[in-house]
């Protein structure tokens, strides 16, 4: 599923979705009647992940609260939920929408996290969700074990979280020394993104440039689709007077989406340009 990202709400699920689709599926059945509630909760899990990928969140959403609600202890039907829930924040309206609802988001990846405590996607999961509550400290607090873990073997995403942390709470040089531990995995096109963020922020263009084509340049539709990033090296080429590559950019911004925060931002760029 290509996921065209227009806010950092999105940016979890790559990974997030990624984890969800792994593992066996449970088999279909027609009737509950001989099954436990825990082989129930496992079903109504594979068809949440079904429907998702059939573009039908809402339905997915249903049948994975029926999954916790079969079994509260189902550590990955609680994680799914979570994941869920942010989904409806990466949509066209954002976190305006009104199916956004970080505080569930966060509830169902704290009991994930309860039932299984050596559930490291849940935990990073968790400082993601925390991480767009504004509660950056907090965030850090939960990423930062994980950073250290080497039994978590995608701990460039932690490092990625709890780069993006520091940065927001002020600490951008902390911050970019994070993101690079991040991206030593160089097809993670999301700690490329934030990187390029954080070189701006700092007032590094040139390295904001960098940072920023390489999260669009890498081999796979989501980071070629990722439209924020496309938006940020348009406004960064701005700033360094390179006009005819911004326009380039915003196009591709454009193309994507129109319909997104930044699709509409970038088709006002476009149109305010001589």
């Amino acid at each position: 599923m290509t996921l065209a990202c227009p806010l950092e709400a999105c940016l979890a699920l790559m990974s997030a979705f990624a984890f969800a689709a792994s593992g066996c599926t449970p088999a279909r059945t027609t009737t509950f009647a001989a099954q436990s509630p825990d082989r129930q909760s496992d079903t109504e899990y594979a068809l949440a992940k079904e429907y998702f990928y059939k573009s039908d969140p809402r339905v997915a959403l249903d049948h994975a609260i029926k999954a916790v609600q079969l079994s509260p202890d189902n550590s990955r039907a609680l994680y799914f939920t979570s994941t869920l829930f942010l989904y409806f924040c990466s949509t066209d309206q954002g976190m305006t929408s009104p199916d956004c609802r970080l505080a569930e988001a966060e509830k169902y990846a704290r009991l994930s996290i309860k039932a299984d405590e050596h559930f490291r996607d849940a935990k990073n999961l968790l400082g993601q969700t925390l991480i767009l509550e504004g509660k950056f400290k907090e965030a850090m607090l939960v990423l930062r074990p994980l950073v250290d873990d080497p039994a978590y073997s995608s701990n460039f995403l932690a490092w990625g979280n709890f780069g993006w942390a520091q940065v927001l709470g002020g600490d951008v040089d902390g911050g970019i020394s994070s993101l690079k531990n991040a991206i030593t995995q160089p097809r993670f096109c999301v700690g490329h993104y934030r990187l390029g963020l954080a070189y701006e922020r700092k007032g590094d263009l040139v390295q904001a440039e960098s940072s920023l084509s390489n999260a669009v340049q890498v081999q796979s539709t989501d980071c070629q689709n990722l439209q924020d990033a496309w938006e940020e090296l348009a406004r960064v080429r701005a700033k360094l007077g390179k006009a005819d590559d911004a326009r380039v950019d915003l196009e591709r911004c454009k193309e994507i989406s129109t319909e997104s925060p930044s699709g509409r931002r970038c088709v006002q760029m476009l149109e305010a340009k001589p």
